[in-house]
C-alpha cells in the first residue's frame, strides 16, 4: 500500500477544495463507462466477427454446390450430389448408390471436383 501514496497525494493536490460533487465524479464516470464498453467491443471484434465470416463463407459454399459435387454431412455421411431441390439435397452414397435426402443445413463440407 505504500507504493500508492505518491499517486494518491498527486491526485489529491489536483482536486479543487471548493469543487461540488458533480465536478468530482465527472471524470470517474467516464472511466467507469470505458471499463465496461472497451471489453465489450474487444469481445465483439475477437469472437463474433470471425464467426460471422466463417458462417458466411460456409453458407456461400453450400449454396454454390452443384450436381456432381462431393459432400460430407454433419453426421459423417459422404457422397455425390444427384439432385438439388430448394433446401433439400439428394446424394448417393456407397457402391450400391444408396440415395439419401437431407436439408442443406446438414452439410458440413463441399468438395468440388477438379476440372481439367
Amino acid at each position: 500500500m505504500q507504493f500508492l501514496l505518491p499517486f494518491l497525494a498527486e491526485a489529491a493536490a489536483d482536486i479543487d477544495p471548493n469543487a461540488t460533487g458533480a465536478e468530482l465524479t465527472g471524470a470517474s464516470s467516464i472511466w467507469s463507462l470505458l471499463i465496461i464498453v472497451v471489453p465489450l467491443i474487444l469481445m465483439y471484434v475477437i469472437l463474433i466477427v470471425p464467426q460471422r465470416r466463417r458462417d458466411k463463407k460456409m453458407r456461400d459454399l453450400i449454396n454454390s454446390a452443384i450436381v456432381g459435387d462431393e459432400i460430407v454431412t454433419i453426421g459423417g455421411l459422404c457422397g455425390k450430389i444427384v439432385n438439388i431441390k430448394d433446401d433439400e439435397i439428394t446424394f448417393e452414397s456407397s457402391i450400391e448408390r444408396t440415395k439419401i435426402t437431407i436439408k442443406k443445413w446438414g452439410i458440413k463440407e463441399v468438395k468440388k471436383p477438379i476440372q481439367s
